[in-house]
């Protein structure tokens, strides 16, 4: 069955604009670049603790029926500072789509749209924290 988190894939008409972006945010550049010469039309991220990927596709191969404004599900990743993360979201050009939330001890979440029109979540998250200091990787 489902053993863990691979890709989170996200859409952007400009592939380039997102990439820059995320690069900031995250403070790295992305690892994987398809095509590597010309234009991009699919970056990947490896992100956090466990290296989760983040991939950022043109929005040109968005499977038929995708929705065309921020919708669905939404993943949330752990983040220590929840307010200066989401701070740092909304100047960097992201939107709120929900305020910080308590959700009950040491579960707080929030999420913006990005200027590409994806939903991001972030949390704290205390169980996450719990899982990461039985691995010894705290």
């Amino acid at each position: 069955m489902l053993r863990g988190l691979t890709t989170v894939s996200f859409y952007a008409e400009d592939v380039t604009a997102a990439k820059d972006w995320y690069s900031q945010l995250l403070g790295m550049e992305a690892y994987f670049v398809r095509p590597e010469q010309g234009p991009p039309a699919y970056v990947e991220f490896r992100i956090g603790d466990y290296q989760h990927e983040l991939g950022i596709i043109d929005s040109g191969y968005a499977p038929d029926g995708s929705a065309a404004s921020p919708a669905g599900a939404v993943v949330f990743w752990h983040v220590d500072d929840l307010p200066g993360t989401v701070e740092k979201l909304l100047a960097m050009g992201a939107s709120e789509h929900e305020p910080i939330t308590e959700r009950g001890e040491g579960f707080v979440t929030a999420s913006v749209v990005d200027p590409f029109g994806n939903i991001l979540g972030v949390m704290y998250n205390q169980h996450y924290l719990d899982v990461l200091g039985q691995t010894g990787s705290a």
